[in-house]
């Protein structure tokens, strides 16, 4: 891969890749997910979410660059059975701004990638995960800006 040519985005789905081909690529499983009838695994513990692609900074109205949670097993190990429904809101809000885009996402791989989101007003936000049957989890803080001059 030529670094200097690759985007957020491809560098992200390489490190997922990376990164669960390392979790599944030892000897016994490690694998630990939730029975929640949407997707989770059946071990019956719950997995524990984190933000593996943290949100960056944006313009007003301008898509955030790539956001991906990932449903991790008691080891840290991204459970790649996992499945289910991953939704994001806005965590801290004190301009009472709105998300927009698709919020709720189908996790692959156990990891659920948030490509189109954007925030309506101009502040310092974080984002907040949570699954059916997992913690919520909050992003680090990023900056919406507004556009000045031309």
């Amino acid at each position: 891969m030529d670094l200097r040519r690759a985007t957020h985005s491809s560098l992200a789905r390489t490190l997922v890749t990376l990164v669960t081909s390392a979790c599944i690529g030892g000897t016994g499983s490690g694998m630990i997910g939730v029975n929640t009838n949407d997707g989770g695994t059946t071990t019956g513990v719950a997995p524990v979410l984190s933000f593996f692609a943290q949100p960056g900074s944006a313009n007003v109205g301008q898509t955030l660059p790539l956001v991906q949670v990932a449903a991790s097993d008691s080891l840290g190990n991204v459970d790649t059975t996992f499945s289910g429904v991953i939704q994001v809101t806005l965590g801290s809000n004190s301009t009472g701004a709105g998300l927009h885009g698709v919020t709720a996402v189908r996790a692959s791989n156990g990891v659920a990638t948030f490509h189109d989101l954007a925030v309506d007003k101009a502040g310092t936000y974080t984002l907040r995960a949570n699954a059916n049957g997992a913690g919520s989890v909050t992003s680090g803080a990023f900056v919406i800006t507004t556009v000045t001059g031309p």
